[in-house]
């Protein structure tokens, strides 16, 4: 399948402006990912290679991981492969080189030069189905040659070891965005999910972000805490990305972004990329989650000493208490909240697949996308609102950064001491 379409002058682009007469909602949305296939911001494929094959991938088929199951490690199948990415729409995708934030600093720079080499390897096996791509250009001229154009996004600051140096050759070797922290604070940046240590971004922490725009690299927020956002937008000079989040008013999870932030996306230029991750759309699901935590506590307190009893009275428990599922409806709702706050230049998707257990019903793996893009279609989207959520906000805040970069081409790069 070729993606010539998405070359497409914006002025053709503009003559979608919503179904034609008689358009179903699917057809709508197979028109519009036809133009513009999906450009997903988060996909956890080599965090799986890492913990299933341990990087060694000579035989590991990514044609189709459909009989990767319970014998594997997490008890469950992936959620990604060649035959599901093109089924789902998919022409370019952000493979997360996530590390655990629970490593030392140099253990996590040794993992994620680990993670973005295995990720080299895995795009190089397969020519005829993907292409690295470094640049906005490169993009389009893999999705024109009908490839899935590969790039690369790391998941955490503690990757780089509080180093601009590290920072900058994790660019040089493909990088080209990085959430600046992931479940715990770094040095210099509070982390959504951990206690403030900061009140948002330190001094050190602002110079990551300069250097960021300065290479060219995305400054991507999901994971970081509140006050990190804000110091973040009033840092940057380029647009911002949230990799993989939705919308806190609709499901209030930490992870999620706040409408403080949503009003200035606008103002920056940047996207939310909603996340696919149940207990980050569904509000039941995470009331359950907290209830679930909360029966777990007082059973460990009332049998103290008794790990038996509290398995039992949780097995219990869970069978009494199903969690909620998530559905493709919920998805809908953080991406309309979005666009209530920001507006549809400032929505993007970013599922989590293969980083999750699963995806919400109907959408478990990355062959569900279209059925998103159906639903909303009958919300009321039109072709072209469509096209700009599956990739052309993407690319044009990519093109922005790019722009920036090249306009401070005479700029030095910030220099800070190594430890004595």
């Amino acid at each position: 399948m070729k993606y010539c379409a998405v070359l497409l002058p914006l002025a053709l682009v503009a003559l979608h402006t919503g179904p034609a007469a008689g358009q179903t909602p699917e057809e709508v949305a197979a028109a519009a990912l036809e133009a513009a296939p999906v450009w997903d911001g988060h996909n956890d494929v080599p965090i799986q290679l890492r913990g299933r094959w341990r990087n060694v991938i000579g035989d590991f088929d990514f044609e189709d991981t459909t009989d990767t199951g319970p014998e594997h490690s997490e008890g469950r199948t992936m959620h990604t492969d060649l035959a599901r990415l093109k089924e789902g729409k998919v022409g370019a995708q952000f493979w997360s080189v996530y590390v655990s934030a629970d490593l030392e600093e140099p253990e996590a720079v040794q993992a994620t030069i680990e993670q973005i080499d295995v990720t080299h390897r895995l795009i190089r096996r397969y020519p005829d189905d993907l292409a690295l791509a470094l640049t906005a250009d490169e993009v389009e001229a893999a999705m024109a040659q009908g490839k899935i154009a590969s790039l690369i996004g790391m998941e955490g600051g503690h990757s780089i070891g509080s180093s601009l140096a590290v920072l900058r050759q994790m660019y040089a070797i493909g990088a080209r965005y990085m959430t600046l922290t992931h479940s715990k604070n770094t040095p210099w940046a509070d982390s959504a999910t951990d206690a403030p240590a900061h009140d948002g971004l330190t001094d050190f922490g602002r110079d990551v972000v300069r250097e960021m725009n300065r290479l060219g690299m995305l400054v991507d927020l999901s994971h970081v805490s509140e006050a990190t956002m804000h110091d973040a937008l009033d840092t940057v000079t380029a647009p911002v990305i949230f990799s993989h989040s939705g919308a806190r008013a609709v499901n209030g999870h930490a992870r999620n972004v706040p409408d403080s932030v949503l009003r200035r996306m606008p103002g920056n230029g940047g996207i939310v990329m909603v996340v696919g991750l149940p207990g980050f759309l569904s509000e039941d699901a995470r009331q359950w989650f907290g209830e679930r935590q909360a029966q777990q506590a007082r059973l460990t307190a009332l049998w103290q000493g008794q790990p038996e009893a509290v398995t039992s009275a949780m097995a219990a428990w869970d069978e009494a208490n199903p969690v909620p599922l998530a559905t493709i409806a919920d998805m809908a709702n953080h991406i309309d909240h979005v666009r209530r706050l920001a507006g549809i230049d400032h929505i993007g998707i970013g599922g989590d697949y293969d980083g999750m257990p699963t995806g919400p019903v109907g959408m478990e793996d990355v062959s569900g996308y279209p059925a998103l893009f159906a639903e909303l279609a009958r919300r009321g989207y039109s072709q072209a609102d469509l096209e700009k959520i599956s990739f052309r906000n993407m690319m044009r805040v990519m093109r922005s950064a790019e722009a920036y970069a090249a306009s401070v081409t005479d700029m030095a790069p910030i220099e800070t001491p190594v430890p004595e």
